[in-house]
């Protein structure tokens, strides 16, 4: 006679799942930053880094005299030591008089601990548009800084443009939101650059294979691309997923088997609906992917999606905050959390820039 399996209750189930699963379902949020305080009009342009201490690094561009992404714009930094539950006191780490600084996309080395920040800068009486139409008065340039001590003090801005920036670009762009480290060591920011001829549109990396001690330029991404994530696929190849300008309000992917030196085009990801807008990819442990943005074809709905096969497809999906939201930047904490530093409001997308920490577990516990 066969014996009838037996049957798991739930603790005997539940001690089956990967531990980060087992934990009870939990979602904390935080403002980071809110619109006309600490001295500045607004913040925009969220990146969080979890270094390998544990600390969070949360960046934006702090915004003097307007919410415009033209003017008086300086880099801001706040610490968190206890998985952002409560933040430090505001620190300017980059300030060029009343130019603009920004596009922070910070990444860790793992055999130096140095943390890189790679931001961009132009004058601040000039537009996009006019930086794009090559403009006597200057254009976008590129630069590097760096912390030896898990974020306490940073070097002065260093210009990286001679070996990140192709002459023919106006237009550039440095993340934002991450970098990332691969197997190989090398350290690789998902960048976007727009041509001076036929003003094209193209997301492209630039790489560092000495720890971070030089920057070179990598390869670019199809047209009609712009700001970027990038992230190492279980084969080792790469993904970028891109903000896309092909006009269906889908992101979309390029893939490279050689460290970002060339990208095949592979196509828009109709799964992920987008407004134009940046958004944010991350490798959570070896299984997963965590994918954020503001799921609608226009700036709202800030949704997580989770992927257990290389980003091909989501099978889980929850609305974060179902109002108006924009960029967002994902990180994994220390416990196994997941940490998403947002910019979000009741009536624009732009009052906050906001800290969610929630569990593995809230996230596959019902999709939206």
């Amino acid at each position: 006679m066969l014996e009838a399996s037996p049957v798991l209750d739930r603790r005997s189930f539940l001690t089956l799942l990967p531990p980060a699963l087992r934990r009870t379902p939990k979602l904390e949020e935080t403002v980071v930053w809110g619109q006309g305080t600490g001295g500045y009009h607004s913040y925009r342009i969220p990146a969080l880094l979890a270094t390998a201490k544990g600390t969070l690094l949360a960046f934006a561009e702090a915004r003097k005299n307007s919410r415009s992404d033209a003017g008086d714009i300086d880099l801001v930094l706040k610490r968190s030591e206890d998985n952002g539950r409560t933040w430090s006191e505001q620190v300017v780490i980059a300030d060029m008089g009343t130019d603009t600084i920004g596009n922070p996309c910070p990444v860790e080395d793992r055999k130096t601990g140095t943390i890189w920040l790679p931001l961009t800068r132009n004058p601040g009486n000039l537009t996009e548009r006019e930086i794009e139409k090559d403009s006597a008065r200057g254009t976008r340039t590129v630069w590097m800084m760096s912390s030896a001590d898990d974020g306490k003090t940073w070097t002065k801005p260093a210009d990286i443009t001679s070996t990140t920036k192709d002459p023919g670009w106006g237009w550039y762009a440095t993340g934002p939101g991450n970098g990332i480290q691969t197997a190989s060591g090398r350290l690789v920011i998902p960048c976007d650059h727009r041509r001076f001829k036929g003003q094209v549109r193209h997301s492209h990396i630039i790489y560092s294979d000495d720890s971070g001690q030089t920057w070179k330029l990598g390869g670019s991404a199809q047209s009609d691309t712009n700001e970027c994530a990038v992230v190492e696929l279980s084969d080792g190849s790469l993904l970028l997923n891109m903000r896309s300008y092909h006009g269906r309000n889908r992101r979309a992917l390029a893939r490279s088997i050689d460290g970002g030196m060339t990208w095949v085009d592979a196509g828009l990801q109709y799964a992920l609906i987008e407004p134009v807008c940046q958004a944010s990819l991350i490798r959570y442990d070896k299984r997963y992917l965590v994918f954020s943005n503001p799921a609608s074809t226009k700036r709202e709905r800030m949704t997580i999606r989770l992927s257990e096969d290389d980003g091909n497809t989501w099978f889980r999906v929850r609305v974060l905050h179902q109002g108006p939201s924009a960029y967002s930047s994902l990180a994994t904490l220390r416990g196994g959390d997941i940490g998403c530093l947002y910019e979000a409001g009741q009536k624009d997308a732009y009052e906050t820039i906001t800290f969610a920490r929630f569990t593995l577990s809230w996230l596959t516990t019902s999709s939206t």
